[in-house]
């Protein structure tokens, strides 16, 4: 067999591979969109891949790719299983089974990860059992023609084309020698690509069936009992590229550990308190929606937020009383935790005496006068103010149970996080950005301060590693919010760093320390480097 006879097999083999995945995948949507989009093999796998990494590789992940670290993720699971595939074409061209069998591994490792979702039936496996199969059909019908066009008169030559000054071989046509090969493999190709495509869209119309978008669009959300206070003057500086004082539902940021977002009706939604208390509760969504509802400003903060880092975001909540539901069903003598538990099976833990205390720690079920968006937890979420989100902002709540961190440990604290996880005193220059060019003179240096539950009280701002300058700040809307602060600097030409501390209402100043967002939150002080000129 001649070199251009072997790279003819092998771009057989390889286009095969990738025609019998894409098949896998199409077919699996397909399925998925008639059984539930929990039973998408890319999407287990995914979800699994989430679950099994290390925090140090999670923390990389949400640092380098921000909110679009599960598009990495789902990019690389993709990837994984088209290299595989291909693979399996190339084994396939020569004999089936070898390929066969590297499809039998990905259904296997599919099957397991779509049982091992939360709340998993015997259904979310068939579209991983129904695209394997697709595959592997649609592999052996192109690899069977590969190896039929091989095997005849001029075998691989043949199959590769006419040679410009040459026969096509012993003395036979073109038809006679290559096309039994070659138009089968043409023919199973295309069906593979239509069934591929015609699956993929077909199963994409169909899981839109599960989005609870209308749902939401037909929540009608009551009057506050408690209404927020107005927003006094000069809450917001409205410097140009300063962050604005309330964050957008569309700017707010998004960390958790979903691939796909919980569909949660709001008919079907009911919130279970249990554990160690005296009086079970179980309440709807009606029900929820009837309580006199506190309408709140909170500043929430996730703890892979790095100093000066993106995560952070400010907005108008509207929610019950989450101390006063607590209250109701009695917490017992000795608890001291209430693991929440979210439809997508992410449990998280919040000491219970930070809830019962005098903060505005909410059941909500609106952000910025709409219902909750998919995304931050429609239909109900829990905000603590104060508290770092992996220990107070489940996202889709369905139960809380009052228990001790004795007995009980979520999530992220099985991976090592802090129990307990006030967020830390914070500041952030958002004006000028780093190794921006600014003129000479009198230039404002500006960004946001926040110490939820504490308040910020002073920020200041050093050039140079020079004295220490007091900003001007915002006025506070509120010790759970954060503010605006602005300093004028008499820029001079030249190289300059610019560093921002920020001290709290207790008197706590920002520490310098260096510190990683693993167990419970980065310190130091945000600085930028700018050229005057």
């Amino acid at each position: 067999m001649t070199i251009r006879e072997r790279w003819t097999r092998w771009l057989a083999g390889a286009v095969s591979g990738l025609l019998a995945g894409a098949v896998a995948l199409g077919v699996a949507q397909l399925t998925a969109g008639v059984s539930g989009p929990l039973g998408s093999p890319v999407v287990a796998v995914g979800d699994v891949a989430i679950n099994l990494t290390p925090v140090p590789v999670k923390e990389f992940a949400i640092a380098h790719f921000g909110s679009h670290d599960k598009d990495a993720l789902l990019t690389g699971v993709l990837v994984v299983l088209l290299v595989a595939a291909m693979a399996a074409g190339l084994l396939a061209v020569r004999r089936t089974w070898p390929g066969l069998a590297v499809l039998a591994v990905f259904g296997a490792v599919g099957t397991a990860a779509a049982v091992s979702q939360p709340g998993a039936t015997a259904l979310d496996v068939l579209p991983t059992l129904a695209g394997v199969a697709a595959a592997a059909l649609a592999l052996t019908a192109m690899a069977r023609a590969v190896q039929r066009g091989a095997a005849t008169g001029a075998g691989a030559a043949a199959w590769a084309g006419p040679v410009a000054g040459s026969d096509t071989g012993a003395g036979a046509s073109p038809g006679a020698a290559t096309w039994p090969g070659r138009r089968g493999f043409l023919v199973a190709g295309a069906g593979a690509a239509a069934v591929a495509v015609g699956g993929g869209l077909s199963g994409r119309l169909l899981l839109d069936r599960f989005s609870v978008a209308s749902s939401r669009a037909q929540v009608r959300l009551p009057a506050p009992a408690v209404p927020a206070p107005r927003v006094p003057p000069g809450a917001d500086l409205r410097i140009s590229g300063l962050t604005p004082f309330f964050t957008s539902d569309a700017s707010f940021y998004r960390v958790d550990t979903d691939l796909v977002l919980p569909q949660v009706a709001p008919d079907s939604w009911t919130l279970r308190i249990d554990g160690m208390v005296s009086r079970p509760l179980e309440i709807t969504f009606g029900e929820l929606l009837r309580m006199p509802l506190t309408e709140a400003d909170i500043t929430l903060v996730c703890v892979s937020n790095e100093v000066g880092g993106p995560y952070a975001g400010n907005a108008r909540w509207l929610g019950a009383p989450l101390a006063a539901l607590l209250r109701r069903a009695g917490p017992r003598a000795g608890a001291d935790q209430v693991l929440s538990a979210a439809a997508d099976g992410m449990t998280i833990s919040t000491p219970l005496a930070t809830i019962l205390d005098s903060r505005n720690a909410l059941l909500a079920v609106g952000m910025n006068g709409q219902p909750l968006p998919i995304e931050h937890g429609f239909p109900a979420r829990m905000l603590v103010p104060g508290l770092y989100g992996y220990v107070s902002a489940t996202k889709w709540v369905t139960r809380l149970t009052v228990t001790t961190f004795a007995r009980q440990r979520a999530y992220w604290t099985q991976r090592g996080y802090a129990e307990r996880a006030p967020i830390k005193t914070e500041s952030r220059i958002d004006v000028p950005r780093p190794l921006a060019r600014v003129p000479a003179g009198r230039t404002p240096v500006a960004g946001v301060a926040w110490a939820p539950s504490r308040g910020i009280a002073a920020v200041e701002v050093s050039a140079d590693s020079g004295p220490w300058h007091a900003a001007r700040l915002s006025t506070a809307d509120g010790i759970d919010t954060w503010r605006q602060w602005v300093w004028v600097w008499d820029a001079t030409p030249g190289l300059h760093q610019l560093r921002v501390r920020a001290t709290d209402s207790a008197g706590v100043t920002q520490t310098p320390r260096d510190a990683a967002s693993f167990p419970d939150g980065a310190s130091g002080w945000d600085s930028v480097v700018v050229t005057v000129t």
